[in-house]
């Protein structure tokens, strides 16, 4: 597995990793924001990294297996990613635990369905979470929550989750998955702190936990680097090229994620599907070395049919997968730093804090050939299917200029029915 150094981050700021296994599923790096500087990136998350889809789908299962030892002999659970990065982690835990239903929070509002819950992310680029299940019966029951997100720095994220679904549907047993737990001694008693506040059990599992040493001045000091080294766009420009759409034949009725719930018969016509469509797709490709290249939350079906694909190309044929985000990331061309390049582009969705800019990392080559994709396939829903995509500077216009051949996968999106009373 390509391994992304934060050697970088760590030389200018002193910062450190402390704690098996961390430093082998991320590496550093520094973003525009106020309440943090610097940002732990995922090596196995397939966010900000591209990565081989068996390695994000493998990793997303073992962190599910974990979570279903802990859960042995109990009620079939409810799982919850969250936005944006966690959508498809959740998915790949909840597959692990027969009959379980997913769900993850959204920043997208969604005309008539009625919002559950919503809840802060305080360190957050975009804070507001929303839960808006087709079902409101979903969440509604006693049956074990299981709270899934990619790291945990405080606990702050889903102590507020627990606090206010306790409110609606108190539980007994709360499990929280993360990749990696980096929580210092005051936020780990604080937990402790909540469960006998709610008289509830809550359990913890990672694939690696340890702490991260930062100095005093650290947002101080991270903040000017940022100013002092963020420079725009790759220049690796070719001009823009032709932007082909392909057929993929979505199953009716199967939802494209979990934003609205996704049931163990969704899971199962997934599967069922997954390989028609990766030999459909690997009729289509012509690149050698591909990448697709899911859409902020839409994370788990671009990652599932990236791992068909590769089952379907020639051996020689390498397949990775990663997604665009919203968050605003400080990009270093230098082998010691986990943000390469970076690519920006209008958001082309409905978000809740308005238009904006958003961004695909590790995506252009910059400086090192070696890592040139000569094909990435864009998978979005329908819903942002918007002449905002289509347009000129729009994401599938910035990767024609650096690659050769861009490929755009729509699937429907899923709109649930609106419940009257």
């Amino acid at each position: 597995m390509e391994t992304w150094s934060g050697s970088w981050v760590a030389e200018r700021l002193d910062v450190a990793l402390a704690g098996d296994g961390l430093d082998a599923l991320v590496g550093l790096a520094l973003r525009r924001n106020p309440r943090r500087a610097h940002l732990l990136v995922s090596t196995v998350l397939g966010k900000h990294i591209p990565q081989l889809p068996a390695v994000v789908h493998d990793a997303g299962r073992a962190l599910g297996a974990r979570v279903a030892s802990v859960l042995a002999g109990e009620p079939t659970p409810v799982v919850l990613g969250y936005a944006e990065t966690a959508t498809g982690l959740g998915h790949c835990v909840a597959e692990v635990l027969p009959g379980a239903t997913y769900l993850h929070s959204t920043r997208r509002p969604v005309a008539g369905v009625a919002q559950f819950g919503a809840f802060e992310e305080e360190h957050s680029h975009a804070t507001s979470h929303l839960i808006l299940p087709r079902d409101p019966q979903l969440l509604a029951g006693t049956e074990p929550l299981v709270l899934v997100d990619d790291e945990l720095s405080t606990g702050l994220t889903v102590a507020n989750t627990i606090r206010e679904l306790h409110t609606v549907a108190p539980r007994a047993h709360y499990v929280i998955a993360a990749l990696i737990d980096v929580r210092g001694p005051a936020d780990r008693a604080g937990l402790a702190v909540l469960a006998a506040e709610l008289g509830a059990r809550v359990d913890l599992v990672s694939l690696a936990a340890g702490t991260v040493e930062l100095p005093e001045d650290v947002l101080v000091r991270g903040t000017a680097l940022v100013a002092e080294h963020d420079g725009g766009q790759p220049a690796d420009d070719d001009g823009p090229g032709k932007v082909r759409t392909l057929d993929l034949d979505w199953p009716a009725g199967l939802p494209d994620g979990g934003r609205h719930g996704f049931t163990q018969a969704d899971q199962d016509a997934l599967e069922r599907a997954l390989p028609t469509l990766g030999a459909a797709l690997a009729e289509q490709v012509v690149g050698r070395r591909i990448l697709v290249l899911g859409f902020e939350e839409l994370m788990y079906t671009p990652l599932r049919l990236a791992r068909a694909l590769a089952e379907h190309v020639a051996a020689d044929v390498e397949v990775r997968y990663s997604t665009t985000t919203r968050s605003p990331v400080l990009a270093v061309d230098d082998p010691g730093y986990a943000i390469r390049t970076r690519l920006q582009f209008p958001a082309h969705d409905d978000p809740s804090d308005g238009p904006g800019v958003r961004y695909a990392y590790n995506v252009a080559a910059g400086t090192d050939p070696a890592r040139r994709f000569d094909e990435v396939l864009v998978v979005v829903d329908s819903v942002a299917d918007t002449p905002e995509l289509h347009a000129p500077g729009g994401l599938p216009d910035v990767l024609s200029r650096i690659t050769d051949h861009v490929g755009l996968l729509v699937v429907p999106s899923f709109t649930p029915e609106v419940r009257r009373s």
